[in-house]
């Protein structure tokens, strides 16, 4: 059975968000938020409070396995830090090579190490040995920092560090969230590489899913944004070899709903009252490239500041009333009449497509 897994979106998909996707199914493995390794062995409270996963076997509620994603330069403090980490019985250890975000390029991490390949072999290397067989340790590339020249030497130095399954996004750094993605390079490394590659970028739908295996040859892929705009992609994918595309439905929807509810219950529970409705407004805002439900919903929580006012409209959502939900059914589902969208509480900015311009690597 091919394999999807739930990419590791920073500032997005926390350990609340990851739990009420995984719940919908159909996925393998998911990969946490990175940790930032800089020049000392951090706690144990450092790991948990990432992945509070790790409390509980290493596994979301529904039971679908965390692998905690490390990003730093120094191969010796990173491999130190996978050493304790390990210690927590982690479901696997992924490497970032892929951020593009300035911040973290700024201080040599993620995307800005794709120059170095002697380099990523060195961490790769130290990485593996310190850690326990039995746990996986992964890596995850973008193509390069401006172009592609240098993609098969990351890929082969992961490689040779001992990498026992690589993920690759098929953009550079520069290329940022563009719609371009470059399919085809992720094909050319698994012409080169012999351990198990595992396709990522711009999987939206199903025929996106047969598309990307199509281009690039692989069988496993990683869902990202596409899997927060709907939240039902893995199991559509699952439940599409009958080559017909899966649109979502109002019975959809309703499913959704209940997602939105239990995701606001727990991220009240974890954040403070001026963050969570910012939290519940970036989730909406990606959800309406799927669903027109969600399009009408953003419309109605958008300008609410207080934590009381949003669960008052989510509850009449959920009873029927005409305030945030009426005239669904009349609703396009192929496409959407908002064309860009704003968090109130940091200004974040939204494509025409409603998508979230987010740090996944």
């Amino acid at each position: 059975m091919n394999r999807l897994i739930l990419a590791p979106m920073e500032g997005l998909a926390d350990d609340v968000l990851r739990a009420v996707l995984t719940s919908a199914g159909g996925y393998d493995w998911c990969v946490t938020e990175f940790v930032r390794v800089t020049t000392t062995v951090l706690p144990h409270s450092c790991f948990t409070r990432l992945s509070p996963e790790l409390k509980s076997g290493s596994r979301t509620a529904s039971g679908t396995p965390v692998r905690i994603q490390l990003l730093g330069s120094d191969p010796t403090v990173m491999a130190a830090n996978a050493a304790h980490l390990a210690l927590l019985h982690p479901a696997g250890i992924d490497l970032n090579f892929g951020c593009p975000t300035p911040l973290v390029n700024r201080n040599r991490g993620g995307a800005a190490l794709l120059d170095e390949p002697e380099l990523l072999q060195r961490i790769a290397s130290a990485v593996r040995q310190a850690v326990p067989r039995e746990i996986p340790v992964t890596a995850k590339m973008r193509l390069g920092i401006e172009d592609t020249d240098r993609a098969l030497d990351c890929a082969l130095a992961l490689e040779t560090g001992g990498m026992q399954e690589l993920v690759v996004h098929a953009r550079t750094k520069a290329d940022g969230y563009s719609p371009l993605v470059r399919w085809e390079w992720i094909a050319r490394i698994r012409e080169v590489v012999k351990l198990p590659v595992i396709a990522n970028g711009e999987v939206w739908n199903v025929a996106d899913y047969r598309s990307i295996c199509a281009a690039t040859g692989c069988s496993d892929v990683m869902l990202g944004r596409g899997a927060v705009a709907d939240p039902l992609l893995a199991r559509r994918i699952r439940g599409g070899g009958d080559g017909v595309e899966q649109q979502p439905t109002a019975a959809d929807w309703q499913e959704i709903r209940r997602m939105i509810e239990i995701f606001w219950t727990r991220v009240q529970a974890k954040v403070t009252p001026t963050q969570s409705p910012g939290r519940l407004k970036q989730w909406l805002a990606m959800l309406q490239r799927s669903y027109p439900e969600a399009v009408l919903l953003y419309r109605k929580i958008r300008e609410l500041r207080l934590a009381p006012e949003i669960s008052v409209a989510l509850e009449r959502c959920a009873q029927g009333s005409p305030m945030p939900c009426v005239g669904i059914e009349s609703a396009s589902r192929s496409q959407s009449t908002v064309t860009s969208y704003h968090d109130c509480r940091d200004n974040r900015r939204y494509d025409a497509r409603g998508q979230l311009i987010i740090n996944t690597n």
